[in-house]
């Protein structure tokens, strides 16, 4: 008998793996590693514009690069990149082949469609995109990583004192929202109410929404005096002004409007839970009986194992404000109860977002 040299390698055409067991399988460590290479293209062609550059028609790749100032070295291997990652289609191969944008992206990052939603994206590229760097930095320290780490002044206290940049940020932070405000007007009851009010209600966007399919109701959108200008130029474009009364003010130091129902876009996940708290009792003193106070915000899965977009986002919230979070539906039940009301559901909107309901 002919002995063999031991060895810790496995046999040829094994996997290495134990019997019974699945093979071991690097690919999803290696994609969500380099997720940030994808996520750099689509964001460098929203930078550039080339979806709206492109808008209906077809262009070859030298074509495209030229109208984009791309240098040829880039062209075919950026522009192919998006068509594998299903950003552009490509009618042909080659120089001579075509490319054009897919109904989504003529939709949604087209800036000639009604639907656009590049302003997030836009801010991401601009600012959140290198912010993330330091995310390292964030967990070992608990502070934010923006903006504030080199003037000393809050992002909001930034953004607010640039008329212009508000206006960016305001577009970016509206956009995206649609979907979820279309799915709520849809979903939650409103029949039974009159008035709602939108705190931290930007662009007035949910109330715009809100009232086109539901004529019975008006709206008061509440933010910072700078946000006014912005909100009532969109309700007048949209012919709303009769239904929709932009108010000014602090929602911290300032009552809330009175209202039948009151929302919250994406508000309570920018806070610490201190201001959570706050926020959430004065929705219900604001409240009449039988009133609802309804947060929209990407809310995490009770276990905590299923809502990557959920869960990212509150690190987002670390990055931008130190203490904020997002949190749970069972968070939210333990919060509002504590404020006293009565009872609760969850709704899923678009994607990741869901609607928090409480019943005053």
């Amino acid at each position: 008998m002919t002995l063999q040299p031991q060895t810790d390698e496995p046999a040829a055409g094994s996997t290495g793996a134990p019997q019974g067991e699945a093979a071991l399988d690097p690919s999803h460590i290696m994609q969500t590693a380099t997720a940030f290479w994808a996520s750099k293209a689509l964001l460098t062609g929203v930078e550039f514009d080339l979806f709206t550059v492109l808008d209906d028609r077809a262009m070859t790749g030298d074509q495209l690069g030229e109208a984009l100032g791309i240098h040829p070295r880039g062209r075919y291997d950026f522009f192919d990149a998006l068509v594998a990652g299903r950003f552009l289609e490509r009618d042909g191969n080659g120089p001579e082949g075509q490319y054009r944008n897919t109904a989504n992206t003529a939709a949604f990052l087209n800036k000639n469609s009604p639907t656009y939603i590049g302003g997030l994206p836009e801010m991401l590229n601009a600012r959140l995109f290198g912010f993330w760097n330091h995310l390292g930095e964030a967990l070992r320290t608990g502070q934010p990583q923006n903006e504030i780490k080199h003037t000393g002044k809050p992002i909001f206290e930034e953004l607010y004192a640039d008329q212009a940049r508000l206006g960016q940020f305001l577009d970016s932070m509206t956009g995206f929202q649609a979907a979820n405000f279309t799915a709520l007007a849809d979903q939650f009851d409103f029949s039974r109410y009159r008035t709602v009010s939108d705190i931290g209600g930007a662009l007035a966007l949910l109330s715009r929404i809100v009232a086109d399919r539901h004529p019975h109701l008006s709206f008061t959108s509440f933010d910072l005096p700078p946000v006014a200008p912005h909100a009532q130029r969109h309700i007048d474009e949209a012919g709303m002004s009769d239904r929709i009364t932009v108010a000014a003010g602090d929602f911290f130091a300032d009552p809330l409007p009175k209202a039948d129902v009151i929302t919250m876009g994406n508000v309570l996940h920018d806070w610490n839970l201190e201001n959570k708290k706050v926020l959430i009792a004065k929705a219900y003193d604001t409240l009449p009986a039988g009133g609802a106070f309804i947060a929209i915000e990407n809310l995490i899965d009770d276990a905590r194992r299923e809502n990557l977009f959920g869960l990212l986002m509150s690190l987002n919230m670390l990055i931008e404000f130190g203490d904020a979070f997002d949190y749970t539906g069972e968070d939210f039940r333990t919060w509002c109860k504590e404020a006293g009301f009565k009872r609760f559901e969850v709704i899923n909107l678009a994607g990741p977002t869901s609607a928090a309901v409480a019943y005053k």
